[in-house]
């Protein structure tokens, strides 16, 4: 009978450490769970940074070959090609699914203007053929448009007051 009693002790005091055991192996998996879900959400369906800027909406992108370019001016100065002497930001990104968006955030208000291309081949420029008309997709604010060369920064400037602006701006090829 003692052997009996003693048994019965061990399995209870078996019975409450697997409780314990259970619980803290359940709150893992539901912490567990919850960071893969997070991890995994796609990044629309988080919120946009803390921080205000201007969000620009590439659209018309031919394919998903090659990178982004995006340049933000804060005067006529190199506008639109000699970007990495006078923008004031430079973002390159690569292209998902024929989409992209250039986000410039903790931008000053001011006037600006923003030139895009699409640099397919990945060399950091515009390629052109032998006449200088561009191969490479190309856009600018105000959906500004080239004739007989790039649009001047007049055309493509927008006033900034320092509050989140979300532009498109439409490619050319």
């Amino acid at each position: 009978m003692k052997h009996t009693s003693i048994d019965k002790r061990n399995a209870v005091t078996f019975t409450v450490k697997d409780r314990h055991k259970s619980v803290a192996v359940r709150a893992r998996c539901i912490v567990l769970s919850a960071v893969l879900v997070l991890v995994n959400l796609p990044a629309t369906a988080l919120p946009a940074s803390a921080c205000p800027g201007i969000r620009i909406e590439i659209l018309d992108i031919r394919n998903s070959t090659g990178t982004i370019g995006c340049a933000l001016f804060e005067s006529p100065d190199g506008f639109p090609f000699e970007y990495l002497r006078f923008a004031t930001h430079i973002n390159a990104l690569k292209i998902q699914r024929s989409q992209a968006r250039c986000d410039f955030v903790d931008i000053p208000p001011g006037t600006y203007a923003v030139a895009v291309i699409h640099d397919e081949n990945m060399n950091g420029k515009l390629d052109t053929n032998w006449l200088e008309v561009p191969t490479e997709g190309y856009g600018f604010s105000n959906n500004a448009q080239p004739a007989l060369g790039p649009p001047e920064f007049s055309a493509a400037e927008f006033p900034y007051e320092g509050q989140d602006m979300a532009l498109t701006i439409h490619l050319d090829y």
